[in-house]
């Protein structure tokens, strides 16, 4: 931060006992749970401890023990969402709650809620729109963060930043903190475990900054059990990332099969092409017409990844434009300092 930034002095101004960040901006966090009865307690008490200037929501998807009673005793906003999957929750949480920064964890006490100020001052010093909660594990406990999950996040994760670019390396932390006009401009189209990816694409796609934090990550309180199932919402992921992909990479994707078309197509001609110069016959018609069927099929999915690439600018266009007409954090600052003036 340079001396002429307009929110050092207003940073420098703020109590020693609280965070700059948590002096001029809206915290809320928002915490998605689905029967976590034994581990949201301590969630919102950590929230509380960590951040007590900060609202405390806490998303009730559809819990069949008393997740929502618990959570609203420990002092936070409870709100039910019908639609079950986490996908759902994230949806509501950013079109129901106004803050400036939000604070997204999951309610199963896995997580160090006391890194909260943390991530959210380097949201605010490096004027973000995405932090990532990067898991590290103590190594003690076998079961804290399974091998079989950790190697599917770090495949997961590659594929990703391989198709989109980045470099994140723990894209399905449940663990973030965002921006205003990252949250008001998220589409979420996702329904269940998969929105970590989407949350992670839509900061890639509009190229928005954001930074990855080192966090520690522990196990479950005793009695509570997960509710990812590692082989279903690991396909459930990988279907998403394909299909982001298609929606996000069409030129790409549409090429790759004209490609594959074309390469096919070729193979079956060229036999039928050398019988043709020695004999001045064609042999074979159904492949020929193969042949030809798969050069006009790769024709045409070219075409179509130009078309869908013109559509998917568009779109992309659209949503920056809404990402831009929301003030960030730095002008959310700014402004909070000329109203004190």
């Amino acid at each position: 931060m340079t001396d002429a930034d307009p929110s050092a002095a207003f940073f420098a101004a703020s109590s020693a006992s609280r965070s700059r960040s948590g002096a001029a901006l809206r915290i809320a966090a928002v915490i998605p749970c689905y029967n976590e009865a034994l581990a949201i307690a301590q969630v919102v008490e950590g929230f509380r401890a960590a951040l007590p200037e900060a609202e405390i929501h806490v998303f009730d998807n559809n819990s069949t023990d008393d997740t929502a009673a618990v959570a609203r005793a420990a002092g936070a906003i409870v709100t039910h969402v019908a639609a079950p999957g986490k996908g759902n929750v994230v949806r509501r949480m950013f079109a129901d709650v106004e803050a400036d920064v939000y604070v997204m964890v999951d309610g199963d006490a896995t997580y160090d809620t006391g890194a909260a100020r943390r991530l959210i001052d380097r949201l605010v010093d490096g004027n973000l729109d995405m932090v990532v909660g990067n898991r590290v594990d103590d190594g003690q406990d076998a079961q804290t963060y399974r091998k079989g999950h950790r190697f599917g996040n770090r495949l997961l994760t590659g594929a990703v930043v391989q198709l989109f670019g980045g470099g994140l390396t723990d894209m399905l932390s449940g663990y973030r903190v965002f921006s205003r006009r990252y949250a008001k401009s998220f589409p979420a189209l996702s329904r269940g475990f998969e929105t970590e990816t989407e949350l992670t694409v839509h900061a890639l796609e509009l190229r928005m900054p954001y930074a990855e934090e080192s966090t520690a990550y522990s196990t479950r309180p005793e009695g509570s059990h997960s509710k990812l199932s590692t082989y279903r919402d690991g396909w459930r992921i990988l279907k998403a990332i394909c299909k982001l992909f298609v929606s996000e990479r069409p030129l790409q994707f549409f090429s790759i099969i004209a490609a594959l078309l074309m390469v096919a197509s070729i193979a079956l001609a060229v036999p039928l092409l050398m019988t043709y110069m020695h004999t001045g016959l064609v042999p074979r018609l159904p492949t020929a017409v193969l042949s030809t069927g798969a050069m006009l099929a790769a024709m045409l999915s070219f075409v179509c990844g130009i078309v869908m690439h013109t559509v998917t600018l568009g779109r992309q266009e659209a949503k920056r434009l809404c990402y831009l007409a929301i003030p960030g954090v730095r002008d959310r600052i700014t402004q909070q300092q000329q109203q004190q003036r």
